[in-house]
């Protein structure tokens, strides 16, 4: 079991071992009286919110437990992952937050420029692919269903923050899901989204305050993958310290998700001071080995002075995007905002992947490999942009 951190909630994840879930549900009763509630035996999305009013849930898709545990039944827990059986490992859940500098005014506008410089970056105008028929995934604050934008486009929803629906009272989500599945031609500006004919699907893991739980992301993970996403963006997390290892139950979700043909891909974090000397470790949990772990350019294509990098041998950047001064949607009455981070990045990487996906009917581990090998190459090092500069097909 991992040490306390800062962030703890106070809750647990249990990890179980695979197609193990009814085993494992009965013996951590068995050792430890913690009793979490099967996925499996409740209806929608809203079973998340169980954790207010009982032991904890069992995410049956990804064989996960988030669970309230007092210490003594947490230790009861790990003593049993010990054992041969059906529990794997324990850890404590923790706290994340989105990955953005703070809104600021608009740079970009109609004028002569029909597309923003991010897209011109990934090459996304000159691609005839579409991501049309693919499902992305975008973990974050929820969306603005009725942007005029999105008028035409159905969107699927799910909340996974208790007591809050999946309309985004923050803005970060309806940013990131312009970013990657936006309009080409919207009503104002210039066209901002790379995978403009995607299916979006909007899980609301943060809350309207901009933070949530590790139990909500493996919650919308599970969405996503019971709902046939090629590609989940997740423009969150949190800080890590140098020599701070991976969340193994992270890593592990990560497999199981390529194995269903879902690709994660995530935000490596705003927490260096590159202008200082100062290069941060990657953020939890992009900074898991399976989890595509994004950095953030500037429009000169220089790495971004907030954009963490490979500075730990846990956790490596694989990919890079444009990440400063992004225009995208945002929440009414604006409409629009252009915003700074690497959860700015991500959604370019994530709306690349749906496009490569659709053209070359990739998933997996092939879509992340053809992510890599696309990527334009730069003048800068591997340990903080990875691949290079992500491409369109």
């Amino acid at each position: 079991m991992t040490t306390a951190t800062n962030g703890a909630t106070g809750r647990y994840l249990v990890l179980l071992q695979e197609d193990s879930a009814a085993a494992g549900a009965r013996t951590m009763e068995r050792v430890a009286g913690v009793r979490a509630t099967s996925t499996a035996e409740l209806a929608g999305a809203g079973a998340f919110g169980l954790l207010g009013r009982s032991n904890g849930i069992l995410l049956h898709e990804l064989g996960v437990a988030v669970v309230t545990a007092e210490p003594d039944q947490a230790d009861a827990l790990t003593r049993a992952c010990a054992d041969p059986g059906p529990l794997a490992y324990v850890e404590r859940e923790r706290t994340v937050y989105a990955y953005a500098a703070p809104a600021v005014e608009p740079s970009e506008t109609a004028g002569p420029t029909t597309f923003t410089w991010g897209l011109r970056a990934v090459g996304a105008p000159e691609s005839t692919a579409t991501g049309a028929g693919i499902r992305v995934a975008v973990l974050d604050t929820g969306f603005q269903l009725d942007h005029p934008d999105f008028a035409d486009r159905d969107v699927a929803t799910s909340s996974f923050v208790d007591g809050e629906e999946a309309a985004d009272g923050h803005g970060h989500g309806t940013h990131c899901i312009g970013t990657a599945c936006g309009p080409r031609t919207p009503e104002a500006g210039p066209g901002y989204g790379v995978a403009h004919e995607s299916e979006i699907f909007a899980g609301k893991v943060l809350s309207d305050a901009g933070s949530g739980t590790d139990g909500g992301i493996l919650s919308g993970i599970a969405w996503a993958i019971g709902n046939g996403c090629a590609v989940v963006s997740m423009s969150l997390g949190a800080a890590t310290r140098v020599g701070d290892p991976h969340s193994r139950i992270f890593e592990e979700v990560a497999r199981r998700a390529m194995r269903h043909n879902t690709l994660i891909i995530a935000a490596a974090g705003n927490e260096s001071m590159r202008s200082r000397d100062h290069i941060a470790p990657i953020g939890h949990p992009a900074n898991c080995p399976s989890i595509m772990a994004v950095g953030a350019l500037d429009e000169r294509q220089a790495i971004a002075d907030f954009s963490c990098g490979s500075a730990d041998p846990d956790g490596s950047v694989d990919i890079a995007a444009p990440g400063v001064d992004v225009y995208s949607s945002w929440t009414l009455p604006d409409r629009y905002n252009t915003i700074s981070g690497t959860s700015m990045a991500t959604p370019h990487v994530a709306g690349v992947a749906a496009l490569l996906a659709g053209r070359h009917q990739a998933r997996a581990w092939e879509l992340w490999a053809r992510l890599g090998q696309s990527a334009r190459r730069l003048p800068l090092p591997s340990t903080d942009v990875g691949t290079g500069l992500v491409q369109a097909p």
